[in-house]
């Protein structure tokens, strides 16, 4: 992918101003330099401390970053005053300073490999590590790395207190009722247009000849590997895992990681150095090398390939799934019945090809927030009607062939409890959670040192920051 120059600069800053918004813990100066503070109308500190929460600062400078943040996401600025974003950056320092307090630990290894993967992309985007350097206007890479870590880990531990707070809220049926009969009936909320969609899905045959030349080439690289060879450079040849070859193959797992059950149970069968035979996944055929075992985490790389299909196997998938349609629309079997007894996609086939939304869990997709390729596919479909047969290439799992059908629309509504009882319990969590938050937040501003200077005392904020 190519990118222009302004490109560059301003996916660089929607990345890196998110992290250098939350500063460094640092040593506190009071004495500083004065300017014109827009919002306020007076004189007040610049590139000095404003505020304090406990043992981290906010700089008059953070607040630029933070309008230049949103700015940069294309979000408008207008209506947000200097005195609501320093209420924002006063809650992100309480979450990170009762991290501290509370014991939550954010390890440095994972610290490091969030902060390697941003530093790849900057090198990555500008060109070398000495143009990140100039770019953010540091001394040296060693300033620079220190900065970002602590950067990235006080936003880490923010981020866990917040998941903390709000883990063990949980609402009940009783609840959601209540919190739905409380919405005025004018003010009930409207949800969009959608529909529910189901497929069937077959995959072409490969040949065992095809998976044995995968095996044995797997079994090849292993005995390179072991006779002094690079893994990480094998697999950045030769993997078919887009998302880890670029890296060398590597992943950080743990028996909770969202790996399919044959990998894991490879994975932790190995000791360290060790590498495995090949095994076969849903995916195609893999081989693994531990390099370390951290308590209940295992650093590994892996190699993944997948066997090729060939013309005549496509083809042969392409008239069996035409047939199946020509079944359904002839009325000899339904198409919940097909992709129960003949739908290769395990994922869909007991729920007669119903497709789960990932983002909401359940089985409704609203028009508007559709992935755009599911909804370029299904959107100008009549009702019972099927696509022709769609060559779908999955990245992870090769080519397959794909018909779907729309069972059921919902037009746009007003929230009607019986039919959108998720949406609305979710709406109620939220509440909630949101509750929970700022009894939190009030109760920690009671114990915390805060402090805010100058002329943003004159703020009027949300929580008592000021404790008056």
């Amino acid at each position: 992918m190519k990118y222009t120059n302004s490109k560059i600069t301003v996916t660089l800053f929607i990345t890196l101003c998110t992290v250098f918004c939350v500063r460094a813990q640092e040593i506190i100066k009071d004495s500083v330099k004065t300017k014109a503070v827009i919002g306020l109308g007076h004189k007040q500190k610049v590139d000095g401390v404003i505020a304090t929460v406990g043992d981290y600062i906010i700089l008059d400078s953070d607040i630029d970053k933070s309008f230049l943040e949103l700015s940069s996401q294309g979000n408008s600025v207008k209506g947000i005053t200097r005195c609501q974003m320093l209420g924002k950056l006063l809650e992100e320092k309480l979450y990170a300073h009762q991290a501290v307090q509370d014991s939550i630990i954010v390890k440095d290894e994972e610290v490091k490999e969030k902060m390697d993967d941003q530093l790849n992309y900057m090198v990555e985007q500008l060109g070398s590590m000495e143009k990140v350097i100039q770019y953010f206007k540091k001394n040296s890479e060693d300033e620079f790395r220190t900065e970002l870590f602590d950067i990235i880990k006080t936003n880490k531990l923010g981020a866990e207190m917040q998941k903390k707070i709000i883990d063990g809220v949980e609402i009940t049926p009783e609840e959601t009722r209540n919190f739905f009969k409380a919405i005025p009936v004018g003010e009930l909320p409207s949800f969009g247009a959608e529909m529910e969609v189901a497929q069937i899905v077959i995959a072409p045959k490969v040949s065992d000849e095809e998976k044995q030349r995968v095996i044995n080439r797997l079994k090849e690289i292993k005995s390179e590997v072991l006779a002094g060879s690079s893994f990480k450079t094998r697999a950045v040849i030769y993997s078919d895992d887009r998302g880890s070859a670029s890296n060398g193959g590597y992943y950080k797992i743990n028996r909770k990681t969202q790996f399919v059950k044959e990998f894991k149970d490879v994975a932790f069968s190995l000791g360290e150095g060790e590498i495995s035979e090949p095994f076969e996944t849903e995916y195609g055929y893999h081989i693994i090398m531990v390099e370390k075992i951290l308590g209940q985490e295992v650093e590994l790389r892996h190699i993944l390939m997948m066997p090729k299909v060939s013309d005549q196997s496509l083809k042969e998938a392409k008239e069996k799934i035409v047939l199946i349609k020509q079944r359904i629309e002839s009325g000899e079997i339904s198409f919940a019945e097909a992709a129960r007894t003949l739908s290769d996609e395990k994922e869909t086939r007991a729920n007669g090809g119903t497709l789960i939304n990932p983002k909401t869990q359940d089985t409704h997709f609203e028009l508007t927030k559709m992935d755009p390729s599911l909804y370029s596919e299904v959107s100008n479909l009549r009702n019972g009607a099927i696509t022709s047969p769609i060559l779908d290439d999955d990245p992870r799992a090769g080519k397959k062939y794909k018909i779907i059908t729309v069972t059921k629309r919902i037009e746009e509504h007003q929230a009607d409890y019986a039919k959108d009882y998720i949406k609305i319990k979710d709406l109620a969590l939220k509440e909630k959670q949101i509750k929970a938050i700022a009894k939190w937040t009030e109760e920690k501003i009671k114990e915390t040192y805060i402090k805010v200077n100058g002329e943003y005392r004159d703020c009027i904020f949300t929580n008592n920051w000021l404790k008056k």
